[in-house]
């Protein structure tokens, strides 16, 4: 019986195993700088999450605050208002019963509605103030919307990159590539 053949397959093993791994090698290189890449984007994109939801609470805090203070404003302003009138009502009683009321009332009468003027500027500018904090913080709670879905993005491409680096599968990649540059649209247009 004639001896088996040989064949040395060791060989064509190794050269197959190089050949996956110089092939494979630079395909694993470019996974890997575009995850690093996107992972610095999501980062930065994170960051700016961050910043601008806490930015956005401090202003709706702040809102809160000034529009306290408008409410004492006007509490006060209403009292001044009260305190006019008693002293109004005082004056028509004189009036009613013949009799020439005294001058601090009219006096105190001029001075609480001067008094009721300032009070509602100082009301009015704390509403303004208000207000600008309202709408700053909604700009702020947007912009913070778009960071979140790009963040969003940029982790789904991460994922992706390690998914296309397991199975060496372009397209997994290429969709990994896609769902970053989709992050890189939602954040450069919560930017502008």
């Amino acid at each position: 019986m004639p001896e088996e053949i040989e064949v040395d397959t060791e060989k064509l093993h190794e050269s197959i195993k190089e050949k996956l791994e110089r092939e494979g090698g630079g395909f694993l290189r470019r996974i890997a700088v575009t995850t690093a890449v996107l992972a610095v984007l999501a980062a930065i994109a994170s960051l700016q999450a961050g910043t601008t939801i806490n930015t956005a609470l401090f202003l709706k805090t702040e809102a809160v605050r000034l529009q306290s203070e408008a409410s004492d404003q006007w509490a006060y302003y209403q009292a001044k208002g009260v305190k006019a009138a008693v002293q109004e009502a005082a004056r028509e009683s004189w009036l009613a019963a013949g009799k020439e009321p005294p001058a601090e009332l009219d006096a105190n009468v001029k001075r609480y509605g001067e008094e009721q003027a300032e009070i509602q500027g100082k009301a009015r500018d704390l509403e303004r103030e208000r207000d600008q904090n309202l709408k700053e913080s909604d700009h702020l709670l947007h912009q913070h919307h778009g960071f979140a879905k790009a963040v969003t993005l940029f982790q789904i491409s991460i994922a992706l990159g390690a998914v296309a680096a397991l199975t060496r599968m372009r397209v997994v990649w290429c969709g990994s590539l896609a769902a970053g540059a989709a992050g890189m649209v939602f954040a450069a247009l919560t930017i502008v």
